[in-house]
């Protein structure tokens, strides 16, 4: 890929494609937590808080699942190598606190990979609720935007976890769609487009950059790498770009592959809708599975308010990755790293 002008796209990953038919039954993406289970990842809370209840403190070791961390492991072969995506239901939200589902969360997370900073303020967990934000805030990005629907996109890390606190009143479906299976009918259908999103691309940073930078930087859509594939595809940040007048124009044909991208993901054949429950947990693969949701109404007033806990993963299951998708502990997202503690009794 060194002389973008002869590189040519080429078909990656079939294993990991899937269409709609494929996952239309949730069983086959649900993983239920035992009693047992439950019981183990209690004993692991416990412990953890015994030790520290400075989240940045507990890490694999420090939260011990001798019978649920094996299974978590094939759960990240999974997500790597398979279908990239699973719903985890079974934690008691009833009876556990939030600092209790947040350590069970993170803990989890800990199993998964290794935490990553999501935003310029150095969360490790962050929120993902109405923070009062407008869709039209440049600065806004999509976890502080309540209330409205979200375009399929990916996030910055290996994978992304979700975990529900809270639901609002209605809506606020989590949908997925296979971006590996798009990525090679476009390669089949549209070998020019596909060519197109391989080539650097600009997004905005949403106001996130390093003091002096620039208000945008440089990434393809596609990167293939060690005969992977990787995917950073978010549509809004890239047509964002357009309002800082040093970022480079979007040529048509990348605004043809974006539109392409966005008209057959949100078709529905590569795509799956899935409720959340409180104490239910989704984790992805940021590279095969994009991820979007539906509008959503909250009612502040009985506490009604859709509330999510995410956090951004570095996984051990890649022996590699392109630099671009390197975890970013070198940059000032990084200087100091917290928790977003948003949660009523956290």
């Amino acid at each position: 890929m060194n002389d973008i002008a002869r590189f040519e796209p080429t078909v990656l990953e079939t294993a990991c494609e899937w269409t709609a038919a494929d996952v239309a039954d949730p069983e086959t993406w649900t993983e239920h937590l035992s009693p047992a289970e439950i019981e183990e990842l209690e004993a692991a809370v416990a412990h953890a808080f015994s030790l520290s209840d400075d989240f940045l403190a507990i890490g694999k070791t420090e939260f011990p699942l001798p019978t649920l961390g094996p299974r978590l492991k094939a759960i990240e072969r999974e997500l790597m190598d398979g279908r990239g995506f699973v719903r985890l239901r079974g934690l008691p939200r009833d009876r556990w606190s939030n600092d209790e589902m947040n350590m069970a969360y993170w803990g989890i997370g800990a199993h998964l990979g290794r935490p990553w900073p999501q935003n310029a303020k150095g969360h490790l967990l962050g929120d993902v609720t109405d923070h009062g934000k407008a869709a039209g805030d440049p600065t806004s990005r999509g976890n502080e935007i309540g209330l409205v629907g979200l375009d399929f996109h990916c996030d910055g890390s290996d994978l992304v976890g979700l975990m529900c606190l809270r639901t609002g009143v209605s809506g606020g479906l989590s949908a997925v769609c296979n971006s590996v299976a798009l990525h090679n009918r476009l390669v089949a259908e549209r070998p020019d487009l596909a060519a197109e999103l391989y080539k650097p691309q600009p997004f905005d940073y949403r106001g996130e950059q390093a003091p002096g930078r620039p208000g945008w930087y440089l990434m393809p859509v596609f990167t293939r790498h060690a005969g992977r594939l990787f995917t950073r595809l978010i549509r809004p940040y890239i047509l964002a770009s357009q309002r800082h007048d040093d970022a480079p124009r979007l040529t048509p044909k990348a605004i043809e592959a974006l539109t392409w991208m966005q008209d057959h993901a949100e078709g529905g054949g590569y795509s799956v809708i899935m409720d959340f429950q409180p104490g239910d947990m989704q984790f992805i693969n940021n590279y095969h599975v994009l991820h979007g949701r539906s509008a959503y109404e909250d009612d502040p007033a009985t506490g009604r308010v859709r509330h999510l806990k995410r956090l951004w993963l570095e996984t051990d299951a890649l022996a590699e990755r392109p630099e671009a998708f390197v975890n970013r502990m070198g940059t000032h997202w990084a200087r100091k790293l917290t928790i977003s503690r948003m949660d009523a009794d956290a």
